[in-house]
């Protein structure tokens, strides 16, 4: 049931994804691109981990169904975003090279 939470936002984690990849528009080599497919590819993997933490600490916590849920959401996005803002912090670093 945790894996609601991220069929809910999965479209929100694929505009940010996209507006990701396509900004800044060059330079584009083949560096950047792999970083960039690692980068997203890790930040789903991290928001799927958070996803079920997330739902785990919320069924311990809350008696509640709905805050089990809501939790996972939760954590599922601070990971992305968490991942994200690392990437971008990362990739002048690559673009550098």
């Amino acid at each position: 049931m945790a894996w609601l939470s991220l069929l809910l936002f999965l479209p929100w984690f694929c505009v940010m994804g996209a507006l990701y990849w396509w900004f800044p528009r060059q330079p584009r080599h083949r560096t950047r691109t792999l970083f960039d497919a690692g980068m997203l590819v890790l930040a789903l993997l991290v928001s799927a981990g958070f996803m079920h933490w997330g739902y785990r600490v919320g069924a311990a916590e809350v008696a509640d169904g709905l805050w089990k849920q809501i939790m996972a959401v939760l954590y599922a996005y601070g990971g992305f975003l968490a991942v994200m803002v690392l990437a971008l912090l990362l990739r002048p670093r690559v673009l550098r090279r």
